[in-house]
């Protein structure tokens, strides 16, 4: 097929899989998606090499730029780093980018920022939909925003193509009308909330400490908070400005292993209960937004390391397959394993929400977690 041909293919798969809806079709099916992509990508698929040049294997990589499939386009913040220990850019799986745009709700006449240019390809598609002079995006890294310029020139598109600090938004174009984030959040930035017009939306994933990302769509109220519902699950990479390493192991624990810890028994497999169950995650770390843990394999089982980032205390659980019950060892003020647990147990007796039950409340006071509505917060643990 030619590219216009796989093109049309994969937006009427997305329209007919519901991701896509009719206003964007026009869109999908006119913006080059190869045209953003550089000659080397790495994608993950089944059974192949992930990396593919495009003047190697010129075939598979256009049928790569038109698959469903999300595409890393840089590794460790554009570093020579030959191991490619994480990625840092990437063009977004379609049916995410049809269905966060759905989410968006933007229509012509609406001003719209992006954070997170990327490629350019998702600012191309909102430029096809709304003009390129109602599309601003920003872009942290200087390199990528350069490349993503040039795209979308030679794509046919000018929308505002900012190198900045997306968490700052883009005070120059504001109000928005709509504020649409590629990378991921733990906390929703206040200059997104003050240069969105009253009725405006914010369409951004959120990756809270613990894990289990999701999409929030918020609406502004016009008096400095934006509430809204989770709409979806999702897995983007963090915005820079809020990474977050963790502390060494040995700034927690006190002297040799066990340290001062306390040993204890429980029933609840992490492995099982958490760390296969994203809205379990999810749920856990809305109940405890300074909670993260590690896991170590060991044999056939996992070691489970709870931290909370004030450092002053850490918990271990041993997953081990087959066992009925499994070993603890806490220490310090908290009792973090007992924690976890708990909002588990909540999580549980709520019928183990998926996550479009949950919420966000976001305002001078901080973020504020729900379930079903705003008046039932999620109860924190601490």
């Amino acid at each position: 097929m030619t590219p216009e041909e796989q093109r049309a293919a994969l937006a009427t798969a997305l329209a007919d899989a519901g991701s896509l809806p009719a206003e964007w079709a026009p869109a999908f099916n006119s913006v080059p998606r190869h045209a953003f992509l550089p000659d080397t990508i790495w994608t993950d698929e089944a059974d192949e090499d992930p990396e593919c040049s495009r003047s190697e294997e010129p075939e598979r990589w256009m049928r790569l730029a038109y698959s469903d499939l999300p595409i890393i386009t840089q590794w460790d913040d554009g570093t020579e780093n030959a191991e490619h220990t994480a990625p840092t850019s990437s063009a977004s799986m379609p049916t995410i980018v049809a269905e966060m745009l759905s989410d968006l709700g933007a229509e012509p006449g609406h001003r719209t920022l992006e954070i997170g240019t990327g490629t350019g390809y998702n600012a191309a598609l909102l430029a096809h939909r709304l003009g390129a002079a109602m599309v601003s995006t920003v872009e942290v890294d200087a390199r990528v925003a350069a490349q993503a310029r040039t795209a979308l020139r030679g794509a046919g598109y000018a929308p505002e193509v900012v190198c900045g600090d997306g968490s700052l938004g883009w005070g120059v174009g504001a109000p928005y009308d709509r504020i649409i984030s590629t990378v991921s959040l733990r906390d929703i930035p206040a200059a997104w909330i003050a240069q969105t017009r009253p009725g405006g939306v914010i369409v951004s994933p959120v990756s809270p400490l613990f894990g289990g990302g999701a999409i929030v769509r918020l609406t502004v109220d016009g008096e400095g908070a934006a509430s809204g519902r989770f709409t979806r699950s999702s897995a983007f990479m963090m915005m820079r400005q809020q990474r977050y390493e963790g502390e060494p192991v040995e700034d927690y624990l006190s002297g040799e292993w066990p340290g001062d810890s306390e040993q204890s028994w429980t029933k609840l497999d992490p492995e099982a209960a958490i760390g296969d169950d994203w809205p379990a995650q999810f749920a856990c770390a809305l109940a405890l937004p300074d909670v993260y843990y590690r896991r170590n394999g060991f044999g056939e089982g996992w070691t489970w390391w709870l931290f909370d980032t004030a450092v002053t205390s850490w918990a271990t659980v041993d997953s081990v397959p087959g066992e009925s019950r499994f070993e603890v060892r806490q220490s310090g003020p908290r009792r973090l394993w007992d924690e976890v647990e708990t909002a588990w147990r909540w999580w549980d007796d709520q019928g183990r929400p998926d996550f479009d039950r949950f919420g966000l409340t976001v305002g001078p006071g901080g973020h504020t977690a729900w379930l079903d509505s705003p008046e039932n917060p999620v109860p924190l643990r601490s």
